[in-house]
C-alpha cells in the first residue's frame, strides 16, 4: 500500500497521453485540495488509498465533493457514486476528471 510521505507526489495520468496536461491539472487540484484540509502532510500519494488512511473522511467527503462539483462544473450525484470512486487521487481523477476532459 502507498504511504504517506514527505516527498513531492509524481502524478501518473489516468486517461491517455493525449489528455496528459489536463490530467496532471486535475490531479493537482485533488492533491492541493487534500492537502489544504491536511496541513500535517507533506505529499499524497495518487495511489494512497484515502479513506483507509483518513486523508478523506465522511464530513471531508461531503466538502470535496462540492469542490469537485465547483472544479468540473458539474453536479455529482451521491446515487451515482460509491466509496470506490474516491479510494484514490487516480480513482478520482479518471471517474470524474476525465468527462471534463474530453469535453
Amino acid at each position: 500500500m502507498p504511504e504517506l510521505t514527505n516527498e513531492p507526489a509524481t502524478a501518473t495520468p489516468a486517461t491517455p497521453a493525449t489528455h496528459a496536461p489536463a490530467d496532471a491539472a486535475g490531479i493537482a487540484f485533488i492533491v492541493d485540495y487534500l492537502l489544504t484540509k491536511r496541513p500535517d502532510l507533506d505529499s499524497i500519494d495518487p495511489d494512497l488509498d484515502l479513506i483507509e488512511s483518513r486523508v478523506l473522511d465522511s464530513l471531508g467527503f461531503v466538502n470535496f465533493l462540492y469542490a469537485l462539483e465547483e472544479h468540473t462544473g458539474r453536479e455529482i450525484s451521491l446515487d451515482q457514486v460509491s466509496p470506490e470512486d474516491f479510494r484514490t487521487v487516480n480513482r478520482i481523477a479518471k471517474r470524474f476528471l476525465h468527462d471534463v476532459i474530453d469535453d
